[in-house]
């Protein structure tokens, strides 16, 4: 089965579109070499996904004859991707919460309270 069709039938992509697309920007290693969207995957293949800052490495059980529901995904594959990827997306996503770009306009509320703070606790 095709690389980009095996990754839309086990829902990692919701289109098969979206994966040939991720395919041709090399975010799809197949046995840790880039792959195009027309490669053939076998079972016990190796498969390394980097999807949403997510690094996903699993490895393929079986083939699926057609797009399967979210409750059998795990009968076709093993996901082995390592704890340490989801924490750093957790610390990526706490970074940007407090984080604003200088020049976006006016400080809120909550700024202006800090700042308020920041010099009463400086006299």
């Amino acid at each position: 089965m095709r690389i980009d069709k095996f990754l839309w039938c086990v829902r990692y992509f919701k289109t098969r579109n979206m994966a040939t697309t991720a395919c041709k920007k090399g975010q799809i290693k197949v046995n840790e070499q880039i792959s195009k969207p027309g490669k053939e995957v076998y079972p016990m293949d190796k498969i390394s996904v980097r999807k949403n800052q997510i690094n996903y490495q699993l490895t393929i059980l079986d083939i699926p004859p057609n797009r399967v529901g979210a409750k059998l995904v795990d009968i076709y594959r093993t996901d082995t991707t390592p704890k340490s990827e989801f924490d750093a997306q957790q610390l990526l996503k706490y970074s940007k919460d407090y984080y604003r770009k200088k020049g976006t306009g006016r400080p809120t509320k909550k700024d202006r309270r800090d700042i308020d703070d920041f010099y009463e606790d400086s006299e």
